[in-house]
């Protein structure tokens, strides 16, 4: 199975050196030296990591054969991409690799449909589930255990307890609701000044 791993940034100096925007949870695993990975688009690789390193809380690689600033650049954009085994798991049992956990439906405690993984996005702080709802639209949930207690691969599943106002739908009710009741009091009070503009 091919999973995309990283997304490679802009160039870092004069050296080849380029910023990635990672997409695993094993980023010392997948992105490591020595690690060959396809890209999308396909004609730019394959591209074999010659070293990393970390700095201002980012990820820096360099790829074999590419030495200067105008070879790192023309790689920008591209999708690094590697071959996992789809039976593999992580070795820690609470963590997943992103093709377990995309198309879980996402279900309340009660069972209550919320919608289904469609992405997960890895930011600095935490991770994002990107969730489609039936209607369409999307909603992002933090991965993080207070909110969803639950991921449940044979049941194909993850069950959330979200705070308050996470779920947009619950946010649009409230609206919706102030707004019946402030509508009639506007229509009163245009009629109302009405007469009295004419006066």
């Amino acid at each position: 199975m091919q999973l995309v791993v990283a997304r490679i940034g802009r160039a870092h100096g004069i050296k080849g050196e380029v910023t990635v925007e990672v997409r695993t949870d094993e980023p010392e695993l997948r992105l490591g030296p020595g690690a060959v990975l396809a890209t999308d688009p396909a004609a730019t690789g394959p591209l074999t990591i010659e070293s990393g390193r970390v700095h201002s809380g980012r990820l820096l690689l360099r790829f074999e054969g590419v030495r200067d600033r105008s070879g790192a650049e023309a790689l920008r954009n591209t999708l690094l991409i590697a071959d996992v085994d789809p039976e593999e798991l992580p070795e820690d049992e609470d963590e997943f690799y992103d093709h377990q956990l995309i198309d879980l439906d996402v279900v309340l405690a009660d069972g209550t449909e919320i919608g289904r993984i469609t992405e997960i996005s890895h930011l600095p702080s935490q991770d994002l589930f990107i969730v489609e709802r039936p209607d369409g639209s999307e909603v992002m949930i933090p991965f993080v255990e207070e909110i969803v207690t639950e991921i449940d691969l044979e049941e194909q599943r993850a069950v959330i307890t979200p705070p308050p106002g996470l779920i947009d739908e619950s946010e649009a009710v409230v609206v919706s609701s102030r707004d019946e009741e402030t509508e009639p009091e506007r229509a009163a009070e245009e009629t109302d000044e009405a007469p009295k503009g004419d006066a």
